[in-house]
C-alpha cells in the first residue's frame, strides 16, 4: 500500500509543479508557441534520466524513492499528452511551422535531455 501513497504524493506534487511552471513560463514568453509545455517536457526528460540512473546505481536507497520520484512526480510533471494536443491544435489552426517545430524540437531535445540526465547521474556516483 505504501507504494501507492508514494506514487500519489509524487503525482500530486508533480502535477502542481507542471501547472505552475507551465503557466509561469507562458505568462513570461507568450502562448503562441507552447513554451511552458516544451520546457516542462525537456526538463522532465532530463530529470527522468538523472533520477533513474542515480536510483539504479545507489541501491541502498529505499524502493519508495522509485515510486515517489520517477513514477509519481515525473510521471505527473511531464506533459506528453498536453504536448500532443497543443501540436495538433497548431496543425489544425494552420500554424504548420509551430506544430512541426514543437514536435521536432520536443522529441529531439527531450532525447538529448534524457541522455544528459543519465550522464549527470553517472558522474554523481
Amino acid at each position: 500500500m505504501t507504494k501507492y501513497w508514494m506514487i500519489g504524493l509524487g503525482g500530486f506534487i508533480g502535477s502542481i509543479a507542471r501547472y505552475w511552471l507551465g503557466n509561469y513560463i507562458g505568462s513570461r514568453m507568450g502562448v503562441r508557441f507552447p513554451y511552458g509545455t516544451f520546457i516542462v517536457n525537456i526538463s522532465g526528460s532530463f530529470l527522468i534520466g538523472l533520477v533513474v540512473t542515480v536510483l539504479a546505481e545507489r541501491t541502498e536507497w529505499s524502493v519508495n524513492w522509485r515510486y515517489l520520484v520517477p513514477i509519481g512526480f515525473i510521471g505527473a510533471y511531464t506533459t506528453f499528452s498536453t504536448f500532443e494536443l497543443e501540436a495538433f491544435r497548431s496543425f489544425r489552426d494552420g500554424d504548420l511551422l509551430f506544430a512541426f517545430l514543437n514536435v521536432i524540437l520536443s522529441v529531439t531535445l527531450g532525447f538529448i535531455a534524457v541522455w544528459l540526465g543519465v550522464v549527470a547521474g553517472r558522474t554523481l556516483g
